[in-house]
């Protein structure tokens, strides 16, 4: 049965956020909230709980799950981002954006695109979801929280408990967070292109 966990949006506190941790590093997979919406979190090394994630989402070997870091520093780990693309990044970041990028070998290859050898990252700058990378000390592994039946993602944590209650471990209840999932640029060629148009805005992106 999934843990109903309230933690402040604004103000999460630690000893709430250090229990969804523990939880995460006994293999479990949480629903928390992002600055676009709710998303599905589990440890960057658990390769089961990804298996479980590919199977409720009915995922393909080609969908990209999302590397979520506290900061541009701990994305530079795991990416290779040249300085045009620094610049864009860091006038994007933290904010409600996926960034497809080169992968550097420390990303596990079955966290890869199996052709490109890229990897989709993220700096959210939810206070919940910044708080929880700070307890975990290392990035997330997640992908939005929207179902194959569904035509958007689910924004109610009651909604979320009630349909996934034996596939969590626990809901982070911060109330309503968005239902409109990231923007995804790719940053891999010369000039960025656009790959999904979501929270946020990638117009100044777009060609002249």
């Amino acid at each position: 049965m999934a843990e109903l966990i309230a933690i402040h949006p604004k103000n999460p506190q630690e000893r709430l956020l250090t229990q969804v941790s523990d939880l995460l590093g006994n293999g479990g997979i949480v629903a928390y909230p992002t600055d676009s919406c709710y998303a599905f979190g589990w440890r960057l090394g658990d390769k089961n709980a990804q298996d479980r994630i590919r199977r409720l989402k009915k995922l393909d070997k080609h969908h990209y799950f999302t590397l979520i870091c506290r900061d541009l520093s701990e994305l530079a780990t795991y990416a290779r981002v040249s300085n045009q693309a620094y610049r864009i990044l860091r006038s994007l970041t933290p904010g409600p954006y996926t960034f497809i990028l080169p992968a550097t070998r420390q990303v596990p290859n079955r966290l890869l695109h199996p052709k490109r050898r890229t990897i989709g990252l993220r700096v959210p700058s939810n206070p919940i979801a910044q708080g929880l990378l700070d307890v975990l000390g290392e990035p997330l592994m997640s992908t939005t929280l929207k179902l194959p039946e569904d035509a958007e993602p689910l924004t109610d944590p009651y909604e979320i408990r009630d349909r996934l209650d034996d596939k969590l471990v626990a809901v982070i209840d911060a109330g309503f967070c968005g239902a409109n999932p990231t923007s995804v640029v790719d940053m891999t060629g010369s000039v960025p292109e656009i790959v999904r148009r979501g929270a946020g805005d990638v117009a100044f992106l777009e060609p002249a």
